[in-house]
Protein backbone atom coordinates (compact mmCIF):
# COMPACT_ATOMS: atom_id res chain seq x y z
CA UNK A 1 0.00 0.00 0.00
CA UNK A 2 2.87 2.33 0.69
CA UNK A 3 3.97 2.07 -2.93
CA UNK A 4 0.59 3.26 -4.20
CA UNK A 5 0.63 6.00 -1.60
CA UNK A 6 3.86 7.34 -3.06
CA UNK A 7 2.50 7.09 -6.59
CA UNK A 8 -0.51 9.17 -5.59
CA UNK A 9 1.82 11.87 -4.34
CA UNK A 10 3.89 11.79 -7.53
CA UNK A 11 0.71 12.43 -9.54
CA UNK A 12 -0.39 15.10 -7.09
CA UNK A 13 2.97 16.82 -7.28
CA UNK A 14 2.75 17.03 -11.06
CA UNK A 15 -0.81 18.33 -10.75
CA UNK A 16 0.31 21.00 -8.31
CA UNK A 17 2.87 22.38 -10.75
CA UNK A 18 0.09 23.13 -13.22
CA UNK A 19 -2.14 24.88 -10.71
CA UNK A 20 -2.03 28.66 -10.35
CA UNK A 21 -4.25 29.56 -7.39
CA UNK A 22 -4.51 33.19 -8.50
CA UNK A 23 -6.42 31.98 -11.58
CA UNK A 24 -8.40 29.05 -10.22
CA UNK A 25 -9.11 27.36 -6.91
CA UNK A 26 -8.36 23.71 -6.43
CA UNK A 27 -11.67 23.18 -4.68
CA UNK A 28 -15.09 24.85 -4.59
CA UNK A 29 -17.65 23.85 -1.98
CA UNK A 30 -21.32 24.69 -2.38
CA UNK A 31 -23.61 24.69 0.65
CA UNK A 32 -26.64 23.22 -1.13
CA UNK A 33 -29.00 23.83 1.83
CA UNK A 34 -28.89 24.48 5.55
CA UNK A 35 -31.64 21.96 6.21
CA UNK A 36 -30.40 19.02 8.30
CA UNK A 37 -31.76 16.50 10.80
CA UNK A 38 -28.67 16.73 13.02
CA UNK A 39 -27.84 19.42 15.59
CA UNK A 40 -24.04 19.22 15.78
CA UNK A 41 -22.31 21.18 18.53
CA UNK A 42 -19.82 22.70 16.09
CA UNK A 43 -22.12 23.32 13.10
CA UNK A 44 -20.66 26.13 10.98
CA UNK A 45 -24.00 26.57 9.20
CA UNK A 46 -26.12 26.48 12.38
CA UNK A 47 -28.24 24.06 10.35
CA UNK A 48 -32.01 24.03 10.73
CA UNK A 49 -34.76 21.49 10.07
CA UNK A 50 -36.40 23.18 7.07
CA UNK A 51 -35.08 24.38 3.71
CA UNK A 52 -34.81 28.09 3.00
CA UNK A 53 -37.04 29.20 0.08
CA UNK A 54 -34.24 31.56 -1.02
CA UNK A 55 -31.80 28.69 -1.71
CA UNK A 56 -30.29 28.53 -5.17
CA UNK A 57 -32.77 26.90 -7.56
CA UNK A 58 -31.90 23.91 -9.70
CA UNK A 59 -31.29 26.21 -12.68
CA UNK A 60 -29.10 28.55 -10.62
CA UNK A 61 -27.13 25.62 -9.25
CA UNK A 62 -26.46 24.34 -12.77
CA UNK A 63 -25.32 27.81 -13.84
CA UNK A 64 -23.00 27.87 -10.83
CA UNK A 65 -21.46 24.56 -11.90
CA UNK A 66 -21.08 25.81 -15.47
CA UNK A 67 -19.25 28.84 -14.07
CA UNK A 68 -17.03 26.66 -11.84
CA UNK A 69 -16.14 24.60 -14.91
CA UNK A 70 -14.48 27.72 -16.35
CA UNK A 71 -11.75 27.18 -13.73
CA UNK A 72 -11.01 23.74 -15.20
CA UNK A 73 -11.89 20.18 -14.13
CA UNK A 74 -11.67 21.09 -10.47
CA UNK A 75 -13.17 19.45 -7.39
CA UNK A 76 -16.74 20.53 -6.63
CA UNK A 77 -18.26 19.37 -3.34
CA UNK A 78 -21.96 19.43 -2.50
CA UNK A 79 -22.16 20.23 1.20
CA UNK A 80 -24.76 21.44 3.68
CA UNK A 81 -26.68 21.16 6.00
CA UNK A 82 -27.56 17.89 4.37
CA UNK A 83 -27.50 17.92 0.55
CA UNK A 84 -29.74 14.83 0.58
CA UNK A 85 -32.54 17.18 1.64
CA UNK A 86 -32.56 18.59 -1.92
CA UNK A 87 -34.84 16.53 -4.19
CA UNK A 88 -32.76 17.58 -7.23
CA UNK A 89 -29.51 16.12 -5.80
CA UNK A 90 -29.07 13.33 -8.37
CA UNK A 91 -29.88 15.73 -11.23
CA UNK A 92 -27.26 18.18 -9.94
CA UNK A 93 -24.57 15.50 -9.60
CA UNK A 94 -25.34 14.30 -13.10
CA UNK A 95 -25.00 17.84 -14.48
CA UNK A 96 -21.69 18.50 -12.70
CA UNK A 97 -20.16 15.18 -13.68
CA UNK A 98 -21.48 15.59 -17.22
CA UNK A 99 -19.59 18.86 -17.73
CA UNK A 100 -16.38 17.39 -16.28
CA UNK A 101 -16.30 18.51 -12.65
CA UNK A 102 -14.95 16.09 -10.03
CA UNK A 103 -18.00 15.69 -7.84
CA UNK A 104 -17.89 15.06 -4.11
CA UNK A 105 -20.71 14.88 -1.55
CA UNK A 106 -20.88 15.30 2.24
CA UNK A 107 -24.25 13.89 3.38
CA UNK A 108 -25.43 13.98 6.98
CA UNK A 109 -25.23 10.62 8.75
CA UNK A 110 -28.95 9.92 8.75
CA UNK A 111 -31.25 7.23 7.29
CA UNK A 112 -32.10 9.59 4.40
CA UNK A 113 -28.92 8.42 2.62
CA UNK A 114 -30.28 5.07 1.44
CA UNK A 115 -28.42 2.35 -0.50
CA UNK A 116 -30.71 3.11 -3.45
CA UNK A 117 -29.75 6.80 -3.43
CA UNK A 118 -26.06 5.91 -3.18
CA UNK A 119 -26.42 3.70 -6.26
CA UNK A 120 -28.24 6.48 -8.15
CA UNK A 121 -25.52 8.99 -7.24
CA UNK A 122 -22.80 6.61 -8.39
CA UNK A 123 -24.66 6.14 -11.69
CA UNK A 124 -24.99 9.94 -12.00
CA UNK A 125 -21.20 10.34 -11.81
CA UNK A 126 -20.42 11.05 -8.15
CA UNK A 127 -16.71 10.49 -7.43
CA UNK A 128 -16.64 10.41 -3.65
CA UNK A 129 -18.78 10.38 -0.51
CA UNK A 130 -17.38 11.98 2.66
CA UNK A 131 -18.91 10.99 6.01
CA UNK A 132 -18.29 12.71 9.34
CA UNK A 133 -17.05 10.60 12.25
CA UNK A 134 -16.04 12.59 15.33
CA UNK A 135 -15.40 9.81 17.79
CA UNK A 136 -14.14 6.25 17.79
CA UNK A 137 -17.41 5.06 19.29
CA UNK A 138 -21.09 5.96 19.31
CA UNK A 139 -20.99 7.54 22.76
CA UNK A 140 -18.46 10.24 21.80
CA UNK A 141 -19.69 10.83 18.23
CA UNK A 142 -23.41 10.90 18.99
CA UNK A 143 -22.89 13.34 21.89
CA UNK A 144 -21.07 15.66 19.48
CA UNK A 145 -23.69 15.34 16.73
CA UNK A 146 -26.53 15.37 19.30
CA UNK A 147 -28.52 12.65 17.53
CA UNK A 148 -28.48 9.06 18.77
CA UNK A 149 -27.57 6.52 16.08
CA UNK A 150 -25.55 8.99 13.97
CA UNK A 151 -22.30 7.02 14.45
CA UNK A 152 -23.83 3.76 13.21
CA UNK A 153 -25.45 5.58 10.28
CA UNK A 154 -22.02 6.92 9.31
CA UNK A 155 -20.48 3.45 9.33
CA UNK A 156 -23.43 2.12 7.32
CA UNK A 157 -23.13 4.84 4.67
CA UNK A 158 -19.39 4.18 4.30
CA UNK A 159 -20.00 0.46 3.90
CA UNK A 160 -22.87 0.82 1.44
CA UNK A 161 -21.05 3.49 -0.58
CA UNK A 162 -18.16 1.05 -0.96
CA UNK A 163 -20.56 -1.69 -2.02
CA UNK A 164 -21.86 0.39 -4.94
CA UNK A 165 -18.31 1.31 -6.01
CA UNK A 166 -18.02 4.85 -4.62
CA UNK A 167 -14.75 5.93 -3.08
CA UNK A 168 -15.12 7.05 0.53
CA UNK A 169 -13.64 9.63 2.85
CA UNK A 170 -14.05 10.41 6.56
CA UNK A 171 -14.16 13.96 7.92
CA UNK A 172 -13.31 14.44 11.60
CA UNK A 173 -13.38 17.67 13.60
CA UNK A 174 -10.80 17.89 16.39
CA UNK A 175 -12.13 19.66 19.48
CA UNK A 176 -11.89 19.41 23.24
CA UNK A 177 -14.70 16.85 23.05
CA UNK A 178 -12.62 14.22 21.24
CA UNK A 179 -8.93 15.18 21.39
CA UNK A 180 -8.27 12.50 24.04
CA UNK A 181 -9.97 9.94 21.78
CA UNK A 182 -7.68 10.68 18.84
CA UNK A 183 -5.43 7.57 19.10
CA UNK A 184 -8.57 5.40 19.00
CA UNK A 185 -9.89 7.37 16.01
CA UNK A 186 -6.63 6.61 14.18
CA UNK A 187 -7.16 2.90 14.83
CA UNK A 188 -10.77 3.07 13.63
CA UNK A 189 -9.78 4.75 10.33
CA UNK A 190 -7.41 1.96 9.37
CA UNK A 191 -10.24 -0.55 9.10
CA UNK A 192 -12.82 1.47 7.16
CA UNK A 193 -11.58 1.06 3.57
CA UNK A 194 -11.44 4.82 3.03
CA UNK A 195 -9.12 6.58 0.54
CA UNK A 196 -8.85 9.80 2.51
CA UNK A 197 -9.13 11.18 6.05
CA UNK A 198 -9.75 14.91 6.31
CA UNK A 199 -9.08 16.14 9.84
CA UNK A 200 -10.63 19.54 10.59
CA UNK A 201 -9.37 21.63 13.47
CA UNK A 202 -12.27 23.49 15.04
CA UNK A 203 -12.87 27.12 14.11
CA UNK A 204 -15.22 28.93 16.53
CA UNK A 205 -17.88 29.98 14.03
CA UNK A 206 -21.59 29.12 13.86
CA UNK A 207 -22.46 26.97 16.88
CA UNK A 208 -18.81 26.25 17.73
CA UNK A 209 -17.50 28.22 20.70
CA UNK A 210 -13.96 29.33 21.53
CA UNK A 211 -14.04 27.18 24.68
CA UNK A 212 -14.68 24.10 22.46
CA UNK A 213 -11.20 24.37 20.89
CA UNK A 214 -8.45 21.99 21.82
CA UNK A 215 -5.26 23.80 22.89
CA UNK A 216 -2.43 24.78 20.53
CA UNK A 217 -0.29 22.14 22.27
CA UNK A 218 -2.97 19.52 21.64
CA UNK A 219 -3.09 20.58 17.97
CA UNK A 220 0.64 19.83 17.82
CA UNK A 221 0.17 16.40 19.44
CA UNK A 222 -2.49 15.55 16.86
CA UNK A 223 -0.20 16.74 14.02
CA UNK A 224 2.49 14.36 15.25
CA UNK A 225 0.03 11.46 15.40
CA UNK A 226 -1.19 12.27 11.86
CA UNK A 227 2.35 12.38 10.51
CA UNK A 228 3.20 9.05 12.15
CA UNK A 229 0.01 7.55 10.72
CA UNK A 230 0.68 8.97 7.24
CA UNK A 231 3.73 6.69 6.92
CA UNK A 232 1.72 3.48 7.14
CA UNK A 233 -1.94 4.34 6.50
CA UNK A 234 -3.65 2.89 3.40
CA UNK A 235 -5.27 6.31 2.87
CA UNK A 236 -4.17 9.92 2.48
CA UNK A 237 -4.52 12.52 5.23
CA UNK A 238 -5.23 16.24 5.15
CA UNK A 239 -5.34 18.70 8.04
CA UNK A 240 -7.97 21.38 7.33
CA UNK A 241 -8.08 24.78 9.08
CA UNK A 242 -4.61 23.81 10.32
CA UNK A 243 -2.12 24.52 7.54
CA UNK A 244 0.62 24.53 10.17
CA UNK A 245 0.57 20.73 9.86
CA UNK A 246 2.78 21.34 6.77
CA UNK A 247 5.30 23.10 9.00
CA UNK A 248 5.39 20.14 11.39
CA UNK A 249 5.85 17.74 8.46
CA UNK A 250 8.90 19.67 7.27
CA UNK A 251 10.32 19.84 10.80
CA UNK A 252 9.87 16.09 11.27
CA UNK A 253 11.42 15.30 7.89
CA UNK A 254 14.46 17.50 8.57
CA UNK A 255 14.95 15.72 11.90
CA UNK A 256 14.63 12.30 10.21
CA UNK A 257 17.16 13.25 7.57
CA UNK A 258 19.64 14.46 10.19
CA UNK A 259 19.16 11.20 12.08
CA UNK A 260 19.82 9.17 8.93
CA UNK A 261 16.24 7.88 8.84
CA UNK A 262 15.27 9.61 5.59
CA UNK A 263 17.03 9.75 2.22
CA UNK A 264 14.74 12.18 0.35
CA UNK A 265 14.89 15.95 0.75
CA UNK A 266 12.22 17.31 3.11
CA UNK A 267 9.00 17.91 1.18
CA UNK A 268 5.55 18.53 2.66
CA UNK A 269 4.06 17.13 -0.55
CA UNK A 270 4.98 13.61 0.55
CA UNK A 271 3.17 13.54 3.86
CA UNK A 272 -0.49 13.12 3.19
CA UNK A 273 -1.29 16.68 2.10
CA UNK A 274 -3.39 15.40 -0.80
CA UNK A 275 -6.52 13.59 -1.65
CA UNK A 276 -5.85 10.21 -3.22
CA UNK A 277 -6.14 10.48 -6.99
CA UNK A 278 -7.71 7.10 -7.65
CA UNK A 279 -11.16 8.68 -8.03
CA UNK A 280 -9.97 11.73 -9.95
CA UNK A 281 -9.97 13.96 -6.88
CA UNK A 282 -6.66 15.36 -5.67
CA UNK A 283 -5.52 18.24 -3.54
CA UNK A 284 -2.74 20.72 -4.12
CA UNK A 285 -0.30 21.97 -1.53
CA UNK A 286 -0.88 25.07 0.57
CA UNK A 287 -4.64 25.39 0.07
CA UNK A 288 -6.00 27.91 2.59
CA UNK A 289 -9.05 30.15 2.71
CA UNK A 290 -9.36 32.09 -0.54
CA UNK A 291 -6.06 30.72 -1.82
CA UNK A 292 -6.99 27.58 -3.73
CA UNK A 293 -10.40 27.40 -2.10
CA UNK A 294 -13.80 29.07 -2.38
CA UNK A 295 -17.16 28.50 -0.73
CA UNK A 296 -20.64 29.38 -2.01
CA UNK A 297 -23.46 29.37 0.54
CA UNK A 298 -27.07 28.27 0.10
CA UNK A 299 -28.22 31.71 -1.11
CA UNK A 300 -25.21 32.36 -3.35
CA UNK A 301 -22.86 34.38 -1.11
CA UNK A 302 -19.19 33.72 -1.94
CA UNK A 303 -16.72 33.26 0.92
CA UNK A 304 -13.02 32.32 1.12
CA UNK A 305 -14.22 29.30 3.13
CA UNK A 306 -17.24 28.22 5.09
CA UNK A 307 -15.33 29.01 8.27
CA UNK A 308 -14.46 32.59 7.24
CA UNK A 309 -17.81 34.43 7.06
CA UNK A 310 -16.71 37.50 5.11
CA UNK A 311 -18.51 37.70 1.75
CA UNK A 312 -16.84 38.82 -1.48
CA UNK A 313 -20.18 39.11 -3.31
CA UNK A 314 -23.10 36.99 -4.52
CA UNK A 315 -23.24 34.78 -7.61
CA UNK A 316 -26.74 36.13 -8.34
CA UNK A 317 -25.06 39.46 -9.07
CA UNK A 318 -21.44 38.62 -10.03
CA UNK A 319 -19.62 35.73 -11.66
CA UNK A 320 -17.76 33.34 -9.35
CA UNK A 321 -14.68 33.35 -11.59
CA UNK A 322 -14.37 37.13 -11.40
CA UNK A 323 -15.03 37.20 -7.65
CA UNK A 324 -12.39 34.56 -6.97
CA UNK A 325 -9.77 36.17 -9.20
CA UNK A 326 -10.40 39.87 -8.59
CA UNK A 327 -12.31 40.51 -5.33
CA UNK A 328 -10.02 42.43 -2.93
CA UNK A 329 -10.79 39.92 -0.15
CA UNK A 330 -9.51 36.96 -2.20
CA UNK A 331 -6.53 38.88 -3.54
CA UNK A 332 -5.47 39.82 -0.01
CA UNK A 333 -5.75 36.26 1.22
CA UNK A 334 -3.51 35.05 -1.62
CA UNK A 335 -0.79 37.57 -0.78
CA UNK A 336 1.17 36.00 2.05
CA UNK A 337 3.30 39.15 2.27
CA UNK A 338 0.28 40.83 3.91
CA UNK A 339 0.18 38.43 6.87
CA UNK A 340 0.69 40.08 10.24
CA UNK A 341 2.35 39.14 13.51
CA UNK A 342 4.33 35.94 13.72
CA UNK A 343 2.53 34.44 10.68
CA UNK A 344 3.95 37.33 8.63
CA UNK A 345 7.43 36.77 10.07
CA UNK A 346 7.34 32.98 9.71
CA UNK A 347 9.72 31.20 7.36
CA UNK A 348 7.01 28.58 6.73
CA UNK A 349 4.35 31.05 5.53
CA UNK A 350 4.49 29.93 1.89
CA UNK A 351 3.72 26.31 2.79
CA UNK A 352 1.45 27.18 5.72
CA UNK A 353 -0.02 30.67 6.02
CA UNK A 354 -1.96 29.89 9.19
CA UNK A 355 -5.71 29.45 9.41
CA UNK A 356 -7.14 32.74 8.19
CA UNK A 357 -10.56 31.63 9.46
CA UNK A 358 -9.34 31.01 13.01
CA UNK A 359 -7.40 34.28 12.97
CA UNK A 360 -10.59 36.10 11.97
CA UNK A 361 -12.77 34.26 14.50
CA UNK A 362 -10.43 35.03 17.39
CA UNK A 363 -8.99 38.46 16.47
CA UNK A 364 -11.48 39.96 14.00
CA UNK A 365 -8.68 40.31 11.39
CA UNK A 366 -8.20 37.60 8.76
CA UNK A 367 -4.60 38.73 8.14
CA UNK A 368 -3.55 38.37 11.80
CA UNK A 369 -1.60 35.43 13.22
CA UNK A 370 -3.39 32.15 13.85
CA UNK A 371 -3.38 32.06 17.70
CA UNK A 372 -3.39 28.26 17.73
CA UNK A 373 0.14 27.66 16.49
CA UNK A 374 2.92 27.04 19.03
CA UNK A 375 5.75 27.73 16.58
CA UNK A 376 7.82 30.86 17.11
CA UNK A 377 9.71 32.08 13.98
CA UNK A 378 13.45 32.55 14.37
CA UNK A 379 14.28 35.98 15.79
CA UNK A 380 10.63 36.96 16.21
CA UNK A 381 9.63 38.77 19.38
CA UNK A 382 6.01 39.09 20.40
CA UNK A 383 4.98 42.76 20.68
CA UNK A 384 4.83 43.95 24.29
CA UNK A 385 1.34 44.16 25.72
CA UNK A 386 -0.02 47.69 25.79
CA UNK A 387 0.30 49.32 29.18
CA UNK A 388 -2.65 50.49 31.27
CA UNK A 389 -3.29 54.19 31.61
Amino acid sequence: MTGNHGAHHAHARRGHLRHDFSKAPFLVIWETTRACDLACKHCRAEAILDRNPLELTTAEAKRLMDEVRRFGRIVFVLSGGDPVRRPDLVELVEHGAGIGLRMGLTPATTPRMTPELLAELKQAGLARVAVSLDGSNAEIHDAFRQVEGSFQEGLRILRQAGEVGLSTQVNTTVSRFNVDDFPHLCELMEGLGIVFWEVFFLVPVGRARTEDLATAEEFEEVFNKLYDLSKTAPFDIKATAAPHYARLVLQRQVAERRAGERDEAPDPLTAGLFYSLQDGIGRARGVIEGDGYAFVDHVGEVYPSGFLPVSAGNIRESGLVELYRDAPLFRQLRDRELLKGKCGACEYRTVCGGSRARAYALTGDYLESDPFCIYMPAGYEEPAAAGVG
